[in-house]
């Protein structure tokens, strides 16, 4: 890892998987960088481990461990149905958290989740390191806060416990190497009488960056909660139209998706095993 900060700081570009840095340079978006260092075999990069009442997630994680880790699955779900979303299999055999939440795309379909999982990045730089929201890492699309020397190393987030759940839920057109149209995710920790005690909310695809939602002090049913989600999203949207949609089709179906995890992480939270990811469990999408 001091070698891999040495090079950033020289000026070379870090390569874990590449799926954002090849895609890009052959699509003639972005030159490649003059010089890079590969950051994939780092082993200080690769673990998922509990820290106190954290779970610290390696820079170099794939999509394909999110997806499956037992700690990810159990406390981190809407991180892992995000996870599986992405691409195809081989992008997320090598495609690695670090680099989508760095390549900072306002379609990511890990940023919601990890949003709403109360999400911060460790950025690295020779001699130091800060700890980031990611709120305040992503500044616009494309762009973080970090240094052109600094290396996101971890991912440090807030897991459920007892009586909370997580989902997200993405609105695609098809199953495989889709881009998100619109994606929500929701957390929801639940009273002893199955009412919503607390609830967070996160957008994808509707804006410059991934948003949360204003939901503080939102109470109640399920069902009121969830409605209740569905039109403060479509408020918080600022979508675009594009190939893709429209800007009046993103805000209402970020709605409906923000409704359908609200529900989804209800369930969860109240014990019920809906499968990764859990897309077809809400009914959106086709079958694999």
């Amino acid at each position: 890892l001091d070698d891999a900060l040495e090079a950033v700081a020289a000026g070379a570009r870090p390569i874990a998987g590449g799926t954002d840095l090849v895609v890009s340079a052959r699509q003639a978006r972005h030159a490649l960088p003059a010089e890079l260092v590969a950051i994939d075999r780092i082993a200080e990069l690769r673990g998922i481990e509990r820290s106190g009442s954290s779970l610290v997630i390696g820079a170099g994680v794939t999509h394909r461990e999110l997806m499956g880790h037992p700690d990810v699955v159990a406390s981190a779900t809407a991180l892992a149905d995000g996870a599986a979303l992405i691409g195809s299999p081989a992008t997320r055999h090598v495609g690695t958290i670090g680099g989508n939440i760095m390549n900072a795309s306002p379609a990511m379909d890990t940023g919601a989740p990890l949003l709403v999982l109360a999400a911060a990045a460790e950025l690295q730089r020779v001699g130091g390191r800060r700890l980031v929201p990611l709120a305040d890492l992503w500044v616009g699309p494309g762009r973080t806060d970090a240094a052109a020397d600094e290396l996101c190393t971890s991912i440090e987030l807030t897991p459920t416990v007892d009586g909370e759940g997580s989902a997200y839920v993405r609105l695609e057109y098809r199953r495989a190497m889709e881009i998100a149209v619109v994606g929500a995710a929701a957390r929801v920790r639940l009273d002893a009488d199955g009412s919503v005690a607390d609830v967070a909310v996160a957008l994808s695809a509707v804006a410059p960056v991934v948003v949360s939602v204003d939901v503080d002090g939102l109470t109640g049913s399920v069902a009121d909660v969830a409605a209740e989600a569905r039109v403060r999203s479509a408020a918080a949207a600022s979508p675009i139209s594009d190939l893709r949609a429209s800007e009046a089709y993103r805000r209402h179906t970020v709605g409906v998706m923000a409704e359908r995890a609200v529900k989804a992480a209800a369930r969860r939270a109240a014990g019920e095993p809906l499968a990764v990811p859990v897309n077809q469990a809400v009914g959106v999408g086709v079958a694999s």
